[in-house]
């Protein structure tokens, strides 16, 4: 980027106001498609505004027909945010007598203390990254001590909360302990602190890819897994390389990526467990790593690899340190029959009802998701097995209980309509379920 001196002053605002909330040129076009009213935003549109932004950062031209659109959506007064009609028209280069203050200056941090403030009056969540700006200060002056312990149960909370939360509740809170962690890690710590801070920005991001990819953008988890990835392998920490390996496969397969892409992680998390398996046991990134193949296996009908699979997960799951925990960092009994069931229903076993009875036991009640999936998995076994009515009426319900249609949820509405037979497809209930996948 060209530095302050070099650019006009509007345009080193724009690059400061759009940071100071943590947001990147993509977000920050996509708010902008929002304050002229365009509420679907075509990754085309997004990717060419965003390069937009940058030549307005640069100085290279002034943002003529979207001044006020940058006004409305960083919450500002056009005149505050361009004041001085001749500075539209400075060229590259001109120095500017009063460039906006860094990051960490008072006016910064003024603005953060606005947007605090009324973020907390009108009910909503505070932006990422704004809350670190107006404690900078302190924590500068302290300059205390890192305290692992605390970002690790942070870490712990949100693997526990992201079971029970709807699809995307946890974007915020993810995002911007990802950015606090961010900043901490240009700070210089001992080899042991980095590699700590480096596991928890990797359970982090992981933890975010699996909420963006649940509601559905699969680029954006995509982008998160692959941090995560070199992040966990920077940290040193084997078991985490694992997980997120066997983790990413999951979410891969639901999202119908194409199969090398799954198959690839696979591998490389059975490789990186080693032979005998030694690691990956602990999160639970192997367990997850053979699901990955089972999904995958029981989707495209080969039975056979998908109970071999299975059969790994039993092995590896009978050597795993057993929890009663419930969180997406690790991989208890409920699981395990989580992915049973889905195998059983998808390749018709005969004990496939009998495994979802089980699974759905072993949930609580608040694991909404979760109960969900199952839901219509037993939807998708009642269609099989020829009770059209009571299977359509059970998945309608899990779909409508839920609100928000996640990844997975709309693959197994999906596989509900696929067990249909030709005379049932234009039963009322089955255009109504096809209906709300389709809008989704």
């Amino acid at each position: 980027m060209t530095s302050h001196e070099e650019r006009p002053e509007w345009a080193v605002r724009l690059e400061t106001e759009r940071e100071a909330r943590g947001w990147g040129r993509w977000a920050m076009a996509r708010r902008l498609l929002t304050a002229v009213g365009i509420d679907h935003h075509d990754p085309t549109r997004v990717k060419n505004l965003g390069r937009q932004i940058l030549g307005y950062e640069k100085g290279e031209h002034f943002p003529r027909d979207w001044s006020t659109a940058y006004a409305t959506a960083l919450d500002l007064d056009e005149e505050d945010l361009f004041p001085e009609e001749e500075a539209y028209t400075l060229p590259v280069g001109t120095v500017n007598e009063s460039p906006v203050p860094e990051h960490g200056s008072d006016e910064v941090k003024r603005r953060a203390a606005l947007q605090l403030i009324g973020a907390i009056g009108a009910g909503t969540a505070v932006p990422p990254g704004v809350l670190e700006q107006v404690l900078a200060g302190i924590e500068d002056a302290l300059d205390g001590p890192l305290d692992l312990p605390e970002w690790e149960r942070v870490v712990h909370e949100h693997g526990q909360r992201i079971v029970t939360r709807p699809a995307g509740a946890l974007v915020g809170d993810l995002t911007a302990d990802i950015i606090a962690v961010g900043e901490l890690l240009k700070r210089k710590h001992t080899t042991p602190e980095r590699a700590g801070l480096l596991r928890v920005s990797s359970n982090l991001s992981g933890l975010l890819a699996i909420d963006v990819g649940d509601m559905g953008d699969q680029r954006a988890a995509r982008v998160t897994w692959n941090t995560a990835k070199r992040a966990a392998d920077a940290s040193g920490d084997h078991d985490l390389r694992v997980w997120v390996r066997g983790r990413a496969a999951e979410e891969a397969a639901w999202a119908r990526r194409p199969a090398r892409v799954v198959t690839d992680l696979v591998n490389e998390a059975v490789a990186l467990a080693g032979d005998p398996p030694s690691r990956g046991l602990r999160s639970g990134g192997l367990a997850r790593a053979h699901s990955a193949h089972a999904y995958m296996a029981a989707d495209r009908g080969d039975a056979s690899q998908a109970r071999a699979s299975i059969a790994d997960l039993h092995r590896t799951f009978e050597r795993m340190p057993q929890s009663d925990e419930l969180s997406a960092l690790s991989f208890r009994e409920s699981q395990l029959r989580w992915v049973e069931s889905f195998v059983h229903t998808r390749t018709g076993h005969k004990q496939a009802d009998a495994t979802l009875s089980r699974a759905m036991s072993l949930y609580p009640a608040e694991a909404q998701g979760p109960l969900a999936n199952l839901a219509l998995m037993q939807a998708a076994h009642l269609v099989r097995t020829r009770e059209i009515d009571a299977g359509l009426k059970r998945a309608l319900t899990a779909l409508e209980d839920t609100h928000i249609a996640t990844t997975a949820r709309l693959s197994l509405a999906n596989m509900v309509l696929q067990a249909l037979p030709e005379q049932a497809r234009s039963h009322p209930a089955a255009r109504e379920l096809r209906e709300l996948t389709t809008a989704a």
